[in-house]
């Protein structure tokens, strides 16, 4: 598949089958989200890998105000904490104004995402989750940034039509 077909396969997952994910699919996935790129190679983030019942637990607390029902039925969630910059990145941001570690965590995500997909495995990013409650389950105090659902789509999760706005509304070409 090239990488179009991939960006056009890939979606957000909202129905998981009960088939366990394989200990080396979810490596591989993991293995994407280290190589990924990052700010000054900081890696500014740190990933929680949670199954069986600390994912049943973790799959609550993205749950409240009725949001997020399908997070119950992922054999695998992963937690995304903001971690602290290596220093070159840090003076950069200073200076630049800027803070890239949700850039490089987003850039983690997408890796993840995608390199999913090629397994066949499907995701949903959800960033809808009690930080409080989910920080005490990982045994955490960082900033928690995103979780990421894992496993294979059920039979009802079929292969939808992307909305996206249009290429003209996306990009100005500026010669």
């Amino acid at each position: 598949m090239d990488f179009i077909q991939l960006c056009n396969t890939r979606q957000s997952c909202r129905s998981y089958s009960d088939r366990p994910v394989s200990d080396e699919d979810i490596r591989t996935c993991l293995e994407a989200a280290r190589l990924s790129p990052s700010a000054c190679n900081s890696q500014p983030y740190h990933i929680y890998l949670c199954t069986g019942d600390a994912a049943a637990e973790v799959a609550k607390t993205t749950q409240t105000a009725g949001m997020n029902k399908f997070t119950s039925q992922a054999p695998c969630l992963l937690v995304i904490t903001e971690d602290n910059y290596n220093a070159t990145a840090a003076i950069g941001s200073r200076r630049k104004d800027q803070d890239y570690r949700s850039v490089d965590i987003g850039i983690a995500a997408a890796n993840i995402c995608l390199c999913a997909t090629t397994l066949g495995l499907s995701t949903c990013i959800v960033g809808w989750f009690d930080e409080k409650k989910l920080a005490a389950l990982v045994g955490t105090t960082a900033r928690i940034r995103l979780v990421i659902s894992l496993g294979y789509a059920a039979e009802d999760d079929k292969l939808r039509t992307k909305k996206r706005k249009s290429a003209e509304d996306l990009i100005t070409f500026v010669k």
